[in-house]
């Protein structure tokens, strides 16, 4: 079967293997995964199915369009850059690791540090597309990585395309942010959730698709929360997510120690991070922190997925924070993520995030 190579989600893999058997397809499909979870590997299964060639997994397929946020960057010289012009990476991208997370899409770009979008010219190109005949003679499909990252103007100029496409023609849409996605083009499409992994899971696609030996693949499953994408980071070699881990640690430490200009010295390397990614990522990464800290606090320690090397950190921070820290300052992070998409200044941004944290504690 096209999926077997594609783990966990059996539901999904299931329903979606049944729509392409009976030719009752939606015409437009919306998966919601959380980063790095592998729902453009089930969207490419799917394709596979409909279209019945193994072109659409090595992304040659003439009837397959790719869509994603791009901007100016180092790789393309064009002043208005459109998927089209970044391809070749893109298909780089996918082929090494189909798992990836959003900031390594912008590396890979070589767009990192910058703000992306789905402009207005790439309603130009997938409405071009959709106006010839499909050139293998069968489906077409226009896959769009990350929808809520798309401007009003493009989602308005296909609004008519997605809900009356021509025959035989298919969006698929995949996403990290439902909530995010302008109601305009949500509400045209059948909603597919693809869950996390278990660490079982996890643990076997490292070793069985990357070659992670059985320890470290364990490791890496008990921390990733279901992402296989975050998995492989914690095990980079690249020193990102141990700059994260170490980051974090220092800010908890100021924060429980009561210093307060420890704390915002941190804010200040935080707002000194290479590009607005990599702040992202650390609120990220200190959400995923402080979950751990509220699962310890209830005594739920078998789910926390805190690693050997730091739980003995966690739990200190479970004994001295405030069962109500965790829950109050999740929604802090989540608003500093949506402020840092809206380029808020990240000095000002990190020295508010500190002090609303120093008073939580």
């Amino acid at each position: 079967m096209i999926f077997d190579g594609t783990a966990g989600n059996a539901d999904v893999k299931r329903a979606l293997a049944g729509m392409a058997g009976s030719g009752r397809v939606p015409h437009a499909l919306m998966f919601y995964e959380n980063d790095g979870c592998g729902a453009l590997l089930l969207a490419l299964g799917f394709l596979e199915c409909l279209i019945g060639s193994q072109k659409v997994h090595k992304l040659i397929h003439p009837d397959v369009h790719f869509i994603f946020p791009v901007t100016k960057g180092s790789k393309v010289s064009s002043d208005k850059p459109t998927s089209e012009s970044y391809l070749k990476y893109w298909r780089e991208l996918v082929e090494s690791n189909p798992y990836f997370l959003e900031n390594e899409l912008n590396e890979a770009l070589g767009i990192e540090g910058k703000s992306s979008v789905i402009a207005i010219n790439e309603a130009k190109f997938i409405i071009d597309k959709l106006s010839f005949h499909s050139l293998e003679g069968g489906w077409r499909a226009i896959v769009v990585y990350l929808p809520e990252k798309m401007n009003k103007d493009t989602a308005n100029r296909l609004l008519k395309s997605i809900e009356e496409p021509p025959e035989q023609s298919l969006f698929i849409f995949v996403t990290h942010a439902p909530e995010k996605v302008l109601s305009t083009i949500s509400s045209r499409c059948q909603g597919i959730r693809v869950l996390p992994l278990s660490k079982e899971e996890v643990a076997g696609v490292l070793e069985e698709r990357f070659g992670r030996p059985e320890a470290e693949a364990r490791a890496a499953a008990e921390v990733a929360g279901g992402s296989v994408g975050r998995a492989l980071a914690y095990l980079s070699e690249s020193g990102e997510a141990g700059a994260e881990a170490a980051l974090f640690a220092s800010l908890m430490d100021a924060l429980l120690a009561k210093d307060l200009m420890a704390a915002q010295d941190v804010g200040d390397q935080l707002a000194a991070l290479p590009s607005r990614e990599r702040a992202k990522a650390f609120c990220r990464y200190a959400a995923e922190g402080l979950r751990k800290i509220f699962m310890l606090q209830q005594g739920l320690e078998q789910i926390a997925g805190t690693a050997p090397a730091e739980a003995e950190a966690f739990a200190r921070y479970a004994a001295r924070c405030r069962k109500s820290f965790s829950r109050k300052a999740l929604p802090l992070l989540d608003n500093a993520l949506m402020l840092i998409e809206r380029n808020i200044n990240l000095k000002i941004l990190f020295c508010d995030l500190v002090d609303r944290l120093y008073i939580l504690i």
